[in-house]
């Protein structure tokens, strides 16, 4: 039903609209100013890093307003010797990773194959870790964010070797920049600079395991946040940073728009960002998007979306 109250004019004002608009106020259209950092400290193959996507992506998309979000790479494997890698967790050999990445995958339901890791594993994290420093530096974060989650889809869930050249020469092209070019770059000494440059941040910020959040406001005071945690660990250490300010989000967006921009969504992640029950996906997808625009998968037990 239309509203005639906007089509009221006001002979004595000369306004047309609204009643009670102020003759005169002043207005602000700059966007208001991030005065937080947020510095997401992992690896390319962190198994809690894949994991903690569906919560990360939530928390980005409605209160990355308040935060200039920089990504960090920490240097998760150089190589493998024969002295213990991560004890803790009972990984000597990368045989020993399929294991533990299979329980993390089960636990979070974000898949991982894992098999890899026995018959072809990935021995170092460095590679893949140069080439996103590589398209960071020649391009921009958002670029580099991307290669950086099909590089994760590519090992955990599709099982392929993502430290091989052409394995990362493959992602690359898939996002549309010259794969030999910047993987060419990655593997000379310039490339090795620019990670140990992140490396440094990395000790500067005291991270020592991953995933590892750190919120940083204009009076170098913070938060940080290590491993896999729910949303509202991240929204109450975003509100200490504010000084106790409860932070406001966003609506957030339809499910079409975010296929479109992130091309591929599995379950798990379409549950955290709409607070869905496992029971309730299906439905959600049939009501949100249109058959013609997306193929359903599965892999390992688990649905995933892929934008047409």
């Amino acid at each position: 039903m239309t509203n005639n109250n906007n089509l009221i004019c006001d002979l004595e004002t000369g306004v047309c609209g609204v009643p009670g608009e102020e003759e005169m106020e002043f207005i602000d259209l700059n966007p208001e100013k991030k005065t937080i950092d947020l510095y997401y400290v992992t690896d390319p193959i962190c198994s809690h890093c894949w994991a903690l996507e569906p919560t990360l992506r939530r928390f980005e998309k409605q209160y990355g307003h308040y935060f200039n979000f920089h990504t960090v790479m920490g240097g998760l494997l150089e190589k493998w010797h024969d002295g213990p890698i991560d004890p803790a967790n009972g990984i000597f050999k990368p045989a020993d990773v399929a294991g533990h990445w299979r329980e993390v995958g089960e636990y979070s339901r974000m898949p991982i194959d894992g098999s890899l890791m026995v018959d072809n594993p990935v021995q170092s994290s460095f590679p893949p870790s140069r080439v996103f420093k590589v398209i960071q530096k020649h391009h921009n974060d958002e670029k580099a964010f991307e290669y950086l989650r099909r590089a994760r889809e590519a090992l955990f869930a599709f099982n392929q070797n993502i430290a091989e050249k052409a394995v990362m020469i493959e992602i690359v092209n898939n996002i549309g920049l010259d794969g030999e070019a910047i993987v060419k770059e990655a593997e000379e000494q310039s490339g090795q600079q620019l990670l140990n440059e992140d490396f440094a941040l990395a000790r500067k910020l005291g991270a020592r395991g991953f995933p590892t959040i750190i919120m940083i406001n204009e009076e170098n005071k913070g938060v940080k946040i290590v491993g896999s945690r729910p949303l509202e660990n991240y929204v109450n250490g975003l509100s200490k940073v504010l000084n106790g300010e409860e932070p406001t989000p966003k609506q957030q967006s339809s499910l079409s728009d975010l296929l479109a921009t992130e091309k591929l969504l599995f379950s798990k992640e379409i549950e955290v960002m709409y607070d869905l029950e496992q029971s309730e996906l299906q439905a959600f997808i049939e009501k949100e998007l249109t058959l013609s625009t997306y193929e359903e998968n599965e892999v390992l037990g688990e649905k995933y979306f892929v934008k047409k």
